[in-house]
């Protein structure tokens, strides 16, 4: 099995000193690396298969439409304020040092759709 750890790049001191970050784009860029990603995470689903994959802006953008595409399902993308051009539903959250939020368009998911 296929270690994918070893596919993502550490770098330490990034953005800013006593951060080590994880840089994904090494793995993105090998192909036998991402299509082993996708496919332990629909592994994950196979026996509880959602309706749709919602994907948190950014990363969620890079995985989340593989995962459906994948899955067989359709995808939601969950975005930064005033990113979305019909009407939409919001939430805010807390942060260290104030507060953010997040939108969705408010016909992206069905009652009953999990």
């Amino acid at each position: 099995m296929l270690d994918l750890k070893k596919l993502i790049r550490a770098v330490p001191d990034f953005p800013k000193p006593g951060i080590l970050f994880y840089d994904i784009t090494t793995l993105l860029k090998d192909p036998q690396g991402l299509h082993e990603l996708i496919i332990r995470l629909a592994a994950r689903y196979e026996n509880n298969r959602p309706d749709v994959v919602v994907g948190i802006e950014a990363r969620g953008f890079v995985f989340g439409p593989a995962l459906a595409f994948r899955l067989g399902v359709g995808f939601v993308p969950v975005r930064k304020p005033k990113k979305l051009p019909s009407e939409k539903v919001s939430v805010t959250y807390d942060l260290e040092y104030g507060a953010d939020s997040l939108e969705i368009h408010k016909d992206a998911i069905q009652p009953g759709q999990r």
